[in-house]
Parts: structure tokens; C-alpha cells; sequence
């Protein structure tokens, strides 16, 4: 057995210094594995793998570690962490581009006339 999974052994019984343990095990792996996943992002993402890694390692062992039946495990729900971040970031910027924050508002032909010929 490798030292991650002793590692996810020990989170998976309540022991509380693993969540301090596991993160410099397996940071260089997902580091790799980030930048793996925004290769196939379009050109001027934003995310960087640094950040992409931090909030995949929250959702996995934040508040709630789940338990992991093994390295593998832990690391494809790693990669399925970073996939949903990925999307919620895109949805998130779509919604922005297309007007996602402006409101929509009627205008009468008089207020539009005044304003072009620069009346009231």
C-alpha cells in the first residue's frame, strides 16, 4: 500500500491529521492533472491549475471528507471535481457575456426621441 492510500485510510477513519497529510501527497499529482484539464480549455481561460486544484481539494475533503476507497478513487474524483468547476466557470462567464447582469428595461419612443435630440 502507497502513502496516499494509508493517508485516505486514516481520513476515512476520523483521524485528523490526515487532511494535513494528504494535500502535500497528492498536490504535485493534481497539479499535473489540472493542467492537464485546462489544456483542453479555449485559449485565455482564466482559472489557473493552482487555483483549479485548491477548490477541487475544498469540495473533496472540505467540511465533509468523504471516504476514499483508494488512491485511484480519490484521484478520478479529483478529476471529476475539476471537470464540474471547469463548467460552472463557463456557465458563470456565459451568462456574464450575454447579459447575464443587465436588466431589461422598455423604452417609449417619445423618451428615446428626446434623448437622441437631447431634450429632457
Amino acid at each position: 500500500m502507497n502513502d496516499v492510500t494509508l493517508i485516505l485510510n486514516a481520513l476515512e477513519r476520523g483521524d485528523d491529521g490526515a487532511v494535513e497529510r494528504l494535500l502535500p501527497a497528492v498536490y504535485q499529482e493534481l497539479r499535473q492533472l489540472a493542467a492537464h484539464k485546462l489544456s483542453h480549455e479555449r485559449p485565455g481561460h482564466t482559472l489557473q491549475a493552482t487555483a483549479l486544484v485548491h477548490e477541487a481539494y475544498i469540495r473533496l475533503v472540505g467540511s465533509d471528507p468523504q471516504g476514499f476507497k483508494s488512491r485511484s478513487y480519490f484521484f478520478g474524483a479529483a478529476a471529476e471535481a475539476m471537470r464540474r468547476i471547469l463548467i460552472e466557470s463557463a456557465r458563470r462567464k456565459q451568462r456574464l457575456r450575454h447579459g447575464g447582469n443587465h436588466q431589461k428595461v422598455d423604452l417609449i419612443p417619445d423618451d428615446l426621441a428626446s434623448a437622441v435630440l437631447g431634450g429632457n
